[in-house]
């Protein structure tokens, strides 16, 4: 039996509009690329942004092939708490479409970010990144996953 691969999302909230007219096709591509090497379980963070972008994406290939499953690790149940009322509604749709759903704390912590960016990583074989700039949680995220071995892509060098 083969194992299914795993890849995780890691990216900013706010993307300069002149990429946003870019990252959707790009992010197709790399879903397509990933799909058909193999990866079946898809994660991600939940946050404003690439991530919102991301888990959209990937609940249309699920439309697709059927054979995908998309997998929030979320830092915890109050996220949305200071969240506009539109980003608020895609972050439920996608609540409510997602295979699975985790909570690394009831409550936000100080650490509860870290330790989602952490877990999404070390559950995954690939890391599909949007990250300009070297600091910042997104970039924290993609050294992790270098130092741990896991593929990094990032959507900003094709850009």
């Amino acid at each position: 039996m083969t194992e299914h691969l795993k890849c995780c999302f890691t990216g900013h909230r706010d993307i300069p509009s002149e990429h946003m007219l870019k990252l959707p096709s790009l992010l197709d591509d790399v879903l397509y690329e990933q799909i058909d090497r193999g990866v079946k379980q898809f994660i991600t963070g939940g946050a404003i942004g690439f991530d919102t972008l991301a888990a959209l994406k990937v609940l249309e290939m699920k439309e697709r092939f059927g054979s995908i499953s998309l997998h929030l690790c979320l830092p915890c149940k109050n996220q949305t708490r200071n969240w506009i009322m539109r980003d608020i509604n895609a972050y439920n749709y996608i609540l409510k479409k997602a295979d699975s759903v985790e909570y690394i704390s009831d409550v936000y912590t100080k650490f509860c970010m870290l330790e989602r960016n952490r877990k999404m990583v070390d559950l995954s074989d690939v890391c599909i990144a949007y990250c300009i700039e070297n600091r910042g949680g997104t970039s924290y995220t993609c050294s992790y996953a270098l130092k741990n071995d896991v593929q990094l892509i990032n959507l900003y060098d094709f850009i």
